[in-house]
């Protein structure tokens, strides 16, 4: 047996979709890292393994990162698997659900596959379930220092764990010397995505991510979510946001229970299988 793969990005956030009754040899760290891998392997930001079968939903997935870790959600990985779900026939244009680790989601896919909305669930700055260590509380404004710069902060979980940082200005260079270490603060025991945010005005926000596992992102649907929420619930923002990303731009909708509507567009790129000299030592 051969190993399929399809190949999506999301605003140039890549995964490939692999299919777990077409795969050859069952997925471990090494084989997710070679894989991903930008010039070992075919390269992505990371794996969807799906569907799954599953009594919670219509279709389970996994979702793994390029360093072998598994991630609990991921927003522009649920479009991007919904669209699979799509060009396989598996779904037309009525919603449906897919389980993850981090809960149960709602899709529509529209615009013939090209646009995906996804109801996200409800983000939480609880401490004890994003998590965040310290006495049980919303996570919001506080302060933490990065190799010897103060930051203020904002701890959000929609499924997966988010640290979003205020800030007057956001640039790729800022994400990626801070990122890597915030994502592994001892104050997360299960380390944090990380958002960088500039409020632009009551309705845009702009963002810098660097994501847990996988490194600086061109764009993330969960940490849109979770970017989008925190601005909503400091009042910078109100309940329609559009998230701006180096890749591009989401539309976020966001209800008083702090519910998340997420809707952005998919891009197929292509299909073909693995060969198992790629595995080779």
């Amino acid at each position: 047996m051969v190993t399929r793969f399809c190949k999506y990005h999301a605003l140039g956030n890549d995964y490939l979709v692999l299919n777990p009754s077409e795969l050859a040899r069952e997925l471990d760290a090494f084989r997710i890292q070679r894989i991903c891998h930008r010039n070992f392997g075919v390269g992505s930001d990371g794996i969807l393994l799906g569907p799954l079968e599953t009594k919670e939903g219509d279709f389970g997935l996994r979702i793994f990162n390029p360093d072998g870790s598994e991630a609990e959600k991921s927003g522009n990985g649920l479009r991007i698997f919904s669209r699979y779900l799509w060009d396989q026939g598996l779904v037309r244009e009525k919603a449906f659900t897919v389980m993850t680790p981090g809960g149960r989601v709602e899709s529509v896919v529209k615009d013939g596959g090209r646009t995906v909305t996804v109801q996200m669930g409800q983000v939480s700055f609880d401490s004890t379930r994003i998590p965040v260590k310290g006495e049980p509380r919303e996570v919001l404004n506080e302060a933490m220092t990065v190799e010897g710069e103060e930051l203020r902060f904002c701890a959000a979980t929609v499924g997966n764990p988010h640290c979003v940082v205020l800030r007057t200005a956001v640039s790729e260079e800022e994400a990626k010397r801070l990122g890597p270490f915030i994502e592994k603060d001892s104050r997360f025991p299960n380390r944090t995505n990380v958002q960088f945010m500039k409020v632009l005005d009551r309705s845009h926000i702009r963002i810098e991510i660097w994501e847990r596992g996988a490194g600086y992102t061109l764009a993330s649907g969960s940490s849109s979510s979770a970017a989008a929420a925190v601005a909503y619930r400091l009042g910078l923002c109100g309940g329609q946001i559009t998230v701006c990303m180096p890749g591009g731009e989401l539309d976020i909708r966001i209800s008083e229970d702090f519910s998340i509507q997420m809707t952005g567009p998919v891009t197929k790129i292509a299909e073909g299988t693995l060969s198992p000299e790629m595995f080779d030592f």
